[in-house]
């Protein structure tokens, strides 16, 4: 039997088919005052205030969707949210070790799998692992060789056990699963987005435009989001200053909501289940659809949750998906080292809490 990062590998495979700011003196945005330090000193939320480090977005009614440049993505609803609370940057890894501190957590990738779920594996396969991309030398390689299952990947050591977060505290934090980041959130009072929320606030109040920053395509001379740069998967320019990596947070300018990095740098995973396109008759605060209507017995791969705004690994010959219309479903039963998240808080849930 398939270990979840196995499952995963196949999942992100599809995907990729589908599919304090340290930067190069070359790659320097000409507008670099209203990116310093990439917000890197903001200090990690604490469990009070309830909305610390967020941005309230007020209640509204929006486009969701796109006429589709990929198939999942339609058709496009008029949609209404209402008003609610969200992180104005991704969760780092500062925010999430001090939750691991307080908690004692430990993320589904560094757990070991139970052999009695997996009776097929037994040994190394049953060691904790996760999902790292590796790029690849030739173009023509296979989506296979991008990814790897990596014993001892994890949060901490997001590309493998020899790799580390030492000194990016202010990075988004990845190798977590759907699992983990609503751990998290739930620590904090809060929830994940759904993916209607999510997409309003990555708008930014631009309804309908195909970009979180308006109409114009991304600027490699100035870079609007972290991306990839150069012929996907094998060369990756860093126009933008982050080569194949993450970028701290808030090292891009902000969408018309103040929000940072609503496009690329990490994938954000939202509570909604995963099943192409939209349904056009959920109108009010959507959900998407019920955990049996997104899984489809005998294919465990579609049993994910939805992912939105892509990741440093979107090229525009390739993913495209860093824009607030794109979706993809999520590998929800381990990590991968392009996902992250966010939280929320909705303001009507706020007041049956007396908060």
């Amino acid at each position: 039997m398939e270990s979840p990062a196995l499952r995963a590998t196949t999942a992100l495979v599809g995907l990729a088919l589908l599919a304090g700011c340290e930067r190069r003196p070359e790659a320097a945005h000409a507008e670099a005052s209203t990116r310093t330090a990439c917000l890197s000193g903001r200090a990690a939320p604490e469990r009070a205030p309830a909305t610390a480090g967020m941005v309230l977005i007020e209640a509204g009614r929006f486009l969701q969707g796109a006429a589709p440049a990929r198939a999942e993505e339609g058709p496009p609803r008029p949609t209404e949210v209402g008003a609610f609370w969200i992180d104005r940057t991704e969760v780092t890894n500062a925010d999430f070790a001090r939750f691991v501190a307080a908690t004692g957590y430990v993320t589904l990738a560094e757990r070991p799998l139970d052999p009695r779920n997996y009776p097929g594996l037994s040994g190394d396969d049953l060691k904790p692992s996760a999902i790292v991309f590796v790029g690849a030398k030739d173009p023509s390689d296979g989506p296979g060789r991008w990814w790897r299952v990596i014993r001892g990947a994890d949060w901490r050591h997001p590309q493998g056990p020899d790799s580390s977060i030492a000194g990016k505290d202010a990075e988004p934090v990845v190798q977590i699963a759907y699992d983990d980041a609503l751990a998290y959130a739930r620590w904090l009072g809060r929830d994940l987005p759904t993916e209607a929320e999510w997409e309003y606030a990555a708008r930014g109040g631009l309804d309908g435009a195909p970009y979180t920053w308006g109409e114009k395509k991304f600027d490699p001379a100035r870079p609007q989001a972290n991306i990839w740069e150069g012929p996907f998967p094998a060369v990756d320019t860093g126009a933008d200053g982050y080569k194949a990596r993450t970028a701290p947070v808030g090292c891009f300018p902000p969408n018309g909501y103040g929000l940072y990095d609503m496009a690329g740098n990490v994938w954000e995973w939202t509570r909604d289940w995963y099943k192409p396109g939209l349904d056009p008759t959920q109108a009010v605060d959507p959900v998407g659809p019920t955990e049996r209507e997104a899984y489809r017995p005998g294919d465990p791969a579609e049993h994910r949750h939805v992912i939105k705004g892509g990741s440093f690994l979107c090229a525009d010959n390739f993913c495209f998906r860093y824009r607030p219309p794109a979706r993809e479903a999520g590998p929800t039963d381990t990590g991968s080292d392009h996902v992250g998240f966010r939280t929320v808080l909705r303001v009507s849930e706020m007041k049956v809490a007396g908060r």
